[in-house]
């Protein structure tokens, strides 16, 4: 399957000013673990807007196990997920449907 990228989603995640997981002022637009390899990234949909500090906690901190690091950094994508939606910075396109949204 082709790696999804998009400029307009990596721009809508870099407006997010503040840690999605903390609150500190500054972000990076980090894109998850699971899946890289040999020079790839993830797909762009698969990024948070965290602080540094959490990043590299994240990436590389010793405070946390592996499967925690991975939870908070699907926490931090999810939040970030949200956020940009209730800020409108990226809105599904036109004839895009949910089966649920009738629910």
């Amino acid at each position: 399957m082709k790696t999804y990228r998009s400029k307009k989603w990596l721009a809508a995640v870099g407006q997010i000013e503040q840690c999605v997981l903390c609150g500190r002022w500054g972000t990076q637009v980090a894109h998850m673990n699971e899946g890289k390899g040999m020079g790839m990234k993830t797909d762009d949909c698969a990024t948070a807007a965290i602080c540094q500090e959490c990043h590299h906690e994240i990436d590389n901190g010793s405070h946390l196990s592996r499967e925690e690091r991975r939870c908070l950094m699907n926490r931090a994508i999810v939040l970030t997920v949200i956020e940009v939606a209730r800020r409108g910075l990226v809105v599904p396109a036109a004839g895009w449907w949910c089966p649920h949204e009738n629910l």
